[in-house]
């Protein structure tokens, strides 16, 4: 049995094939890649490498072999339909007869449109009769800790999500549970809502990067429109701006509010803090001065 790893080399992926390096012996994993150069670092440590994208189907053609399980990280190609290149990697799945599926989806309870990909990738996942999981993900911290630099420039948060709480994670919390389940037995057909332990604002979020970074950090709340225009005008293509204003409107809403402790049981610890997330990020951008 071998665990297949599809978009290793991406943020997420890294994370779970690292922390799969602690649980099972490296020639048990199979990292899938694009760029085998950007994977060099795992070939060293004993990780086999698979080549394949997701826009050529053929490269999937005798990837996967029966008994695998198969780790399937969503795209983050917005603009070539990512419902057609999960298809790709849940038919081959299929005809492989691997032992398990597990898919990084998005939280029950979003209907942004950034949600649609994953309600429909989901429906051909449960379509296709292989044994899965479906790891609903919530937001990210580095969604925000990764972006501190115009903050800092400006010295404000700017979104649409008014007073709206979220309870996010780390990339590494949401890893954590991703292996849990790889490395794990009983998880099959089982669908797991993922947050962290602690909800907050984006108030709180601002004054903690202001306590960290010395200086005086507001939170700006702004119409959804003026947020996709500001994005636009920062470089951000506009049908992705939309999506990204519309996760705000959610948060509003209270749809990443989260609730329960699926990530925190599946991981067998407490989920990373805002504030070690904050702290980190500033660390990183101090480094680049250097």
């Amino acid at each position: 049995m071998t665990i297949v790893v599809t978009g290793a080399t991406g943020h997420l992926g890294r994370h779970v094939v690292a922390q799969l390096l602690e649980k099972v012996p490296a020639g048990q994993i199979t990292a899938v890649v694009r760029d085998p150069a950007k994977a060099a670092d795992l070939a060293e440590r004993g990780v086999r490498l698979a080549v394949a994208d997701y826009n050529v189907p053929e490269t999937f053609d005798g990837l996967f072999t029966a008994g695998d399980k198969v780790l399937l990280i969503s795209g983050n190609e917005f603009d070539k339909g990512r419902v057609a290149q999960h298809t790709v990697v849940v038919d081959a799945a299929r005809v492989a007869g691997v032992a398990l599926l597990a898919y990084t989806s998005a939280p029950g309870s979003l209907t942004a449109a950034l949600a649609d990909d994953h309600r429909a990738t989901e429906r051909v996942v449960r379509a296709s009769g292989v044994p899965y999981v479906l790891l609903r993900n919530g937001w990210y911290h580095e969604n925000y800790t990764e972006n501190l630099a115009p903050v800092l420039a400006h010295g404000s948060v700017v979104a649409a999500a008014g007073d709206g709480r979220i309870t996010s994670a780390a990339r590494a919390d949401y890893a954590a549970a991703a292996v849990a389940v790889l490395t794990g037995e009983g998880h099959e057909n089982t669908v797991y809502e993922l947050f962290g332990d602690t909800a907050w604002s984006l108030t709180e979020y601002a004054a903690e990067v202001g306590r960290r970074s010395g200086r005086e950090i507001g939170y700006a709340h702004v119409s959804p429109d003026a947020l996709v225009a500001m994005l636009t005008g920062a470089g951000v293509p506009e049908p992705f701006a939309a999506i990204l204003a519309g996760v705000d409107v959610s948060i509003e809403k209270g749809e990443l509010a989260g609730g329960g402790t699926d990530l925190s049981r599946l991981a067998g610890r407490p989920t990373t803090p805002l504030t070690e997330a904050v702290g980190k990020g500033l660390a990183a951008l101090d480094a680049l001065k250097d």
